[in-house]
């Protein structure tokens, strides 16, 4: 009944049963027979499916159905969702970065609302997952110079040896009253995040930018965010706007992670308090030998390093593991996790 092409049924019929052809999977199952002799049938234009689509089902419905068609690959619908609705995912918006740099600036003008909502909602619910795993890592640290606000717990705790007997119960005389240091963004601790942009780097570079940003909204931590392909980008002072830097980042090219590396070292002031994320498929295209020896010296100046295996769309990792396995022997370890996984990590590290 709606797999087949009505023979009759006016106007109407035939525009519902097309807007249903594409929302039912076009080109699959009993509706993938062409009843027409080799005619075809034509396909509605994205203005069209979208009226049709909100007259059959809904405004809501139909938000959702365009989303997962632009998530599919089905780019002429982009102009056509609301960003105030549309269900915001990774795939879709890599679908509309995949397209930011061929498009007119007029077109991106209109996409830009669009990617914004998607980035903001995606940075918000990352977070909320992050929570646990990072949870504590932005609180002041104690301190006995004197300036901070009191904190009275770990004051209470110090001083429990001069608790004497008081007129109403026992009474605390602190001999070492210890403040909380004002939070300040001179951190403890410095992450730099290095993510290769070569190739179908894309996911990667998402998940990057997302992970920056909700890690350099925490006191505890300095973050630096560093692309690379053949050449080496700093996008540090974007790090705070995942929007912007998404738009600016160029995937694609060759890989050159040796100078990514190189780039990072020279960056590191702390060794022992800083944390090197490597995102990258280890499809090294410079010397290799330069870039093991980039690990090493990195490793030998005690700098926490991790080597994070690229992830398809279905999470599973995508990497060489020949040359991860150099990497990790030269001293970085090598891993496949999602960003929870990450968070988790740097949070053990910065802890203790």
């Amino acid at each position: 009944m709606l797999g087949r092409e009505p023979h009759g049924g006016g106007a109407p019929a035939r525009r519902a049963g097309r807007a249903l052809d594409e929302l039912y999977g076009h080109g699959h199952g009993e509706g993938s027979q062409d009843p027409t002799g080799g005619r075809g049938r034509s396909v509605p234009a994205a203005r069209e499916w979208s009226d049709e689509l909100e007259a059959l089902f809904g405004a809501t419905v139909r938000e959702e159905v365009l989303g997962r068609a632009a998530e599919r690959g089905r780019t002429d619908v982009l102009d056509h969702l609301d960003p105030d609705t549309v269900t915001p995912s990774v795939d879709l918006l890599e679908q509309v970065l995949s397209l930011a740099g061929a498009l007119p600036e007029a077109r991106l003008a209109r996409l830009r609302p669009l990617v914004k909502r998607i980035t903001d909602r995606l940075t918000a619910e990352l977070a909320r997952r992050l929570r646990p795993a990072l949870t504590g890592l932005s609180v002041p640290r104690p301190t006995r110079r004197r300036g901070g606000r009191l904190d009275l717990g770990r004051t209470v705790r110090a001083n429990l040896h001069t608790v004497r007997p008081g007129p109403d119960g026992p009474l605390l005389l602190p001999e070492r009253p210890v403040f909380a240091t004002r939070a300040r963004r001179s951190a403890d601790w410095h992450v730099h995040i290095v993510v290769d942009v070569s190739g179908s780097m894309e996911r990667s570079t998402i998940h990057a930018a997302l992970v920056a940003a909700i890690l350099h909204g925490l006191p505890a931590l300095s973050v630096s965010l560093t692309a690379f392909s053949t050449e080496v980008i700093d996008f540090t002072d974007r790090v705070h706007d995942p929007l912007a830097l998404l738009l600016e980042v160029s995937v694609g090219g060759g890989t050159d992670i040796g100078a990514a590396l190189a780039h990072t070292r020279s960056a590191v002031r702390v060794p022992g308090r800083t944390i090197v994320a490597l995102i990258t498929d280890f499809e090294e295209g410079g010397s290799l030998g330069r870039t093991l020896g980039e690990v090493r010296a990195l490793a030998s100046s005690g700098v926490h390093l991790l080597g994070l295996a690229a992830l398809d769309h279905g999470g599973a990792p995508v990497y060489n593991r020949a040359i991860a396995s150099s990497f990790a022997d030269a001293g970085m370890p090598v891993a496949a996790l999602g960003p929870e996984e990450l968070a988790a990590w740097i949070g053990e590290k910065v802890r203790g």
